[in-house]
């Protein structure tokens, strides 16, 4: 059964702030625009509602379906939606060690692939405990490799 990670509530919450003072940082040019060139204000008052509209929709999408960032499967891994993440998709059996470390501030879980490539997953920006994000991610690693639990001997 594959496992899937999305992006945790407060890192939404946060990118959604940082889009709307970019669109606010947008509307407020345009109003310099419009002012500066003289332009009808209905021209304004259009591009105001289209863009209203659009970050309106935006958002709800964002809120409702928060978009699947990392997906653990039987046969491997896909990271999406993560910028610098290096190699996006690999099978287990690539996977050669993982390794805990910090990238700018940010708790990262980083892949080390075979080929000397690398995979890097920001595990603060997740939903759920870090911890058990590694842990599932150490199991699936163990199996992709044919490792099996040890078991105690009878008697």
């Amino acid at each position: 059964m594959p496992s899937c990670y999305r992006f945790s509530g407060p890192f939404v919450v946060r990118l959604t702030g940082l889009g709307l003072v970019v669109v606010a940082l947008v509307l407020l040019l345009l109003v310099a625009l419009v002012s500066v060139l003289s332009l009808p204000a209905a021209a304004l008052g259009v591009v105001v509602a289209i863009v209203s509209a659009a970050v309106a929709v935006g958002l709800a999408v964002l809120a409702t379906r928060r978009p699947v960032v990392v997906r653990f499967d039987e046969g491997g891994y896909r990271i999406r939606l993560v910028r610098g993440a290096g190699v996006r998709q690999a099978p287990w059996t690539q996977v050669e060690h993982a390794s805990a470390t910090t990238v700018a501030g940010e708790r990262c879980v980083v892949l080390h692939l075979r080929d000397g490539r690398t995979s890097t997953v920001p595990v603060g920006v997740l939903a759920g405990r870090p911890d058990d994000f590694v842990r599932d991610l150490q199991q699936r690693l163990n199996r992709g490799h044919g490792y099996r639990p040890l078991t105690e001997p009878p008697g």
